[in-house]
């Protein structure tokens, strides 16, 4: 059945059936490979994208439910790094890497609801993110400074 997705702010018709999950869709039919296939039952945050604005798991969110702006981290801040990418950079963040693009999402929703968050928000926006590297600390750090960019930009 084809379905019609706002996709980093571009329309696309996608032909698929009502329950293939969306990040199937986002990565074998619209070829954008930055969200992660992890646990494939929504706890793990590999696969986190926005609808709306909000960070969803598009491993066990049906197509068929993909109402609203998707945005993926190709699409969260268009011919330009993202704070947040700047600063996972800067602090060099990831380890092996795989949970990083779920990651950089739940933070970016993060800061756009909360621009000065203090690490119990952190702490409480990123549950459900796991990384098996261990680079928590790092992330928080990183969600930091990426707030302070945020703010002097």
């Amino acid at each position: 059945m084809p379905y019609t997705l706002n996709v980093n702010g571009t329309t696309k018709t996608v032909d698929a059936p009502a329950d293939m999950p969306l990040l199937w869709v986002l990565r074998d039919v619209l070829n954008l490979k930055g969200a992660k296939y992890g646990c494939g039952i929504g706890q793990c945050g590999a696969c986190t994208v926005h609808i709306d604005g909000r960070p969803m798991r598009s491993c066990v969110t049906p197509v068929s439910a993909a109402k609203g702006q998707i945005v993926t981290i190709e699409g969260l801040e268009p011919g330009h790094l993202h704070p947040l990418q700047r600063a996972w950079t800067a602090i060099d963040v990831p380890q092996c890497g795989y949970c990083q693009t779920g990651q950089i999402m739940s933070a970016a929703a993060l800061l756009s609801k909360t621009p000065k968050p203090t690490d119990a928000d952190i702490d409480a926006a990123m549950t459900g993110n796991a990384c098996r590297c261990g680079t928590y600390p790092r992330i928080r750090a990183a969600i930091h400074l990426a707030a302070t960019m945020r703010t002097s930009a």
